[in-house]
């Protein structure tokens, strides 16, 4: 699979993904039962086949007592994907669910093809190559019952685990098939027949995550909870200006410390570090357990040299883009028809200023990584990462270039991660535990990185500044629209102005390609603090801007908001105008549902101080529209009583009780941001913990009401298309409740009357 949006069914996948396989799987407990009511029930203990296991293929073993191993091939970090992806395989297989063990994957992408958790693509890359997977394990077994019958294959049929002769209603459970099945040359992916819909067992019923028994009864499962013999444990300590290089630091002090047994200066691997994500310069201490190297890095004394960001703060940007906004923006993002005509002929236009802050990622699981470099040149590792592979900030590719090893050297064991949210999609704390270890003479390194230091040491969400202008012709229909934005940016290696990742904005933000005149322009601001992204990345900020400012324009065309959006839906597309991504049709049916469930057109009964808003977003192939309930008291302060959430993923729901929990997660997460803010003074990030960087508490959580419209296209992802229509949706509901708009994040207290 060469990218994330590209479901491979070729043969040759298919071929790769069925190589009589096993190699060494990372066997954490895993924990079957009975699947009453659909869920698999608690198991007391981890189940263990009585039989060895035979590999069909790299993802499917059975047992001769009818286990049957699945192997989840992706990170999971929550979203629910290593119960998900083994669904997909045991439906078109006919498993026995009560029988399945799931087994989380090493990274090894030429064994089990592209390994990684990040932008939702998971289903719509799997859902044909896994569902192929089990089809293939499936027809091998009838082949094997067919040869041992000798009846022809068309006489078969399969239920749970078993074959069953149609005619003789005789049964052959997988287990005694599974020999002469392994021996069997893989099927064409082209010949394979998949299961019915109408006939799925599986797919669309309520699953628990597998995991969810081990993490309710505190077992070791995370990262954070690695431990493996003769580790010592490291804290690592980087200058507070991002990339600022160690000059000297009192390290054969640190080492003379009571339960320290070691201490050194570590480099930076690679002189032009873009990102800045890499392996930085910084002082390494390793003590026989955590609390002592945490604390003897407070008598670090380290000279920094703290380079070209030493000077950088919150209030300089926000007065660069004050100024930059007065004037010419640097160039153009995306344009149709005559904006500046439009302007001038409009019977009304509409003016507004919209900003949002820098985020942190704010995951529960602090930064951290086991890692061994071992004296044969070989290094194994066991990290909680997003994504492992070879790619810029991919684990493998950091290990090889900082240690100057082969990959084919480097094992990366999978860990459960303690949420991620596009977090542990860069791998410097991967990087800093392997070269820890070789640098302290080849000896096993556990690094956990403080709170403090995972607040400081963040690929943050961009902030970012938008100066948009509506027209309005004598009908109050929306004619034109302009956006000067401005984001951040950085020299890349030819010495080009280049927005930082997630900083950019998105040329087909709706409602380019729906108003006959748009300009799309950006200015750029030198940003030396490190980006990327943040669950639904792009679109948690830019949405926010958008859905708010047409709330606005709808208001000044005196429009109810969610029938002014349906008015731009169904717009034909103007001249020279191309739309990719937003089925229209399918986000005017969404919009429709949501205004019925959530009962908006009784909304001018609701009491003063109590407001409704709406809003929808297309973004990771998911469509949805939202309205919330706010109420805003005297005193300033608000809390979100409801949110209504209509998605539209596709024709599938493979595991409904976990979409619903992503869709809750998604809202809650998108909730919580409006109260968090990250700032810069002197290149420092002035944040510190969830004190000042808060987290949505459980009493402050509203009620959600998550619905999910079926349509006749392929099933796509959840981790993220929920969250962004959330924002504006509380934001014009603050509106609706006060009079007051929401232009800039976060929201603090309300002045109203």
């Amino acid at each position: 699979m060469a990218d994330g949006n590209t479901v491979n069914t070729s043969r040759r996948f298919f071929l790769m993904a069925s190589a009589a396989g096993g190699g060494l799987v990372l066997s954490g407990c895993v924990t079957p039962g009975d699947t009453t009511d659909g869920a698999p029930a608690l198991a007391a203990t981890p189940a263990k086949p009585a039989a060895p296991l035979v590999d069909v293929n790299v993802f499917v073993a059975i047992s001769a007592d009818g286990t049957i191993r699945i192997v989840a091939k992706n990170p999971e970090i929550g979203q629910g994907i290593k119960t998900m992806l083994p669904m997909l395989v045991a439906e078109e297989l006919d498993a026995d669910w009560s029988k399945v063990v799931l087994e989380q994957a090493d990274a090894n992408e030429a064994k089990y093809g592209r390994q990684i958790a990040g932008g939702s693509f998971a289903t719509p890359t799997h859902w044909i190559p896994q569902r192929q997977v089990g089809a293939a394990t499936r027809l091998m077994l009838l082949q094997a019952a067919a040869a041992r019958l000798n009846v022809s294959i068309d006489e078969l049929s399969t239920e749970p685990s078993m074959v069953v002769h149609t005619a003789t209603n005789k049964k052959i459970p997988y287990g005694d098939l599974v020999v002469d099945a392994a021996k069997l040359p893989a099927p064409d992916p082209a010949t394979l027949k998949m299961k019915d819909p109408k006939n799925y067992r599986l797919i669309g019923k309520d699953m628990r995550n597998w995991d969810s028994p081990r993490i309710v009864r505190g077992e070791p499962i995370f990262g954070i909870d690695t431990v493996v013999p003769g580790m010592k444990y490291a804290n690592f300590v980087k200058c507070p200006v991002f990339g600022g290089k160690v000059i000297s630091a009192n390290v054969d002090e640190i080492k003379a410390l009571p339960g320290i047994s070691d201490a050194f200066i570590v480099k930076q691997a690679g002189e032009a570090l873009f990102s800045k994500m890499g392996l930085l310069d910084g002082v390494a201490i390793l003590a026989d357990d955590w609390w002592t190297a945490k604390e003897a890095a407070k008598k670090l004394k380290i000279v920094w040299d703290e380079g070209v960001s030493k000077d950088e703060s919150t209030a300089s940007y926000d007065k660069q883009a004050a100024d930059l906004a007065k004037g010419k923006p640097m160039a153009s993002v995306s344009k149709t028809g005559d904006v500046e005509a439009a302007m001038k002929g409009a019977a009304k236009t509409v003016e507004a200023s919209y900003s949002y802050p820098f985020l942190s990622h704010a995951p529960l699981e602090p930064q951290n990584t086991t890692a061994h470099a071992k004296a044969d040149g070989t290094v194994e590792i066991w990290a909680p990462t997003q994504r492992p592979d070879l790619g810029a900030n991919g684990g493998f590719n950091l290990v090889t270039t900082a240690l100057g090893v082969e990959k084919s050297k480097v094992t990366i064991h999978l860990i459960r991660c303690g949420g991620g949210f596009g977090r542990r999609l860069d791998n410097d704390y991967i990087v800093e535990a392997a070269a820890i270890s070789k640098q302290a003479g080849n000896i096993p390194v556990k690094l956990v990185w403080t709170r403090e230091q995972d607040m400081a040491h963040d690929p943050y969400r961009p902030g970012g500044y938008h100066n948009l202008k509506a027209a309005l012709d004598k009908d109050n229909k929306l004619v034109g629209l302009s956006n000067h934005f401005v984001t951040f940016a950085r020299p890349n290696d030819k010495n080009e102005m280049t927005p930082l990742p997630s900083a950019t904005l998105p040329p087909q933000e709706f409602p380019a390609a729906y108003v006959p005149n748009h300009a799309y322009d950006h200015s750029l601001i030198m940003g030396g603090m490190p980006t990327g992204p943040l669950r639904a990345p792009t679109s948690n900020a830019v949405c926010f801007v958008y859905q708010s400012f047409l709330d606005e324009v709808a208001i000044a065309a005196g429009k109810d908001p969610l029938e002014f959006r349906l008015e731009l839906l169904a717009l034909p597309a103007p001249a020279g105008a191309t739309r990719t991504g937003m089925n229209p049709q399918r986000m005017s049916d969404i919009l429709k549902l949501v205004r019925d469930r959530s009962g908006w057109a009784n909304r001018a009964s609701l009491p003063k101080g109590t407001g409704m808003g709406c809003a929808f977003y297309f973004s990771h192939q998911g469509h949805f529209a939202e309205v919330a309930k706010v109420k805003v008291e005297k005193n300033g302060s608000w809390r979100v009583q409801k949110v209504w959430c209509v998605g539209d993923i596709g024709s599938h729901v493979i595991n409904p009780i976990n979409a619903h929990n992503q869709a809750n997660g998604a809202i809650v997460d998108g909730i919580s941001s409006m109260y968090q803010k990250i700032t810069f003074d002197k290149g420092r990030t002035q944040q510190q913990n969830f004190f000042d960087m808060p987290l949505l508490r459980i009493d402050y959580a509203p009620q959600i009401d998550v619905h999910f419209n079926l349509t006749d296209n392929s099933p796509t992802g959840l981790g993220e298309p929920a969250l962004p229509p959330v924002l504006p949706a509380v934001a014009n509901a603050i509106f609706a409740a006060t009079g007051k708009r929401i232009r800039s994040l976060p929201v603090e207290n309300i002045s109203w009357t």
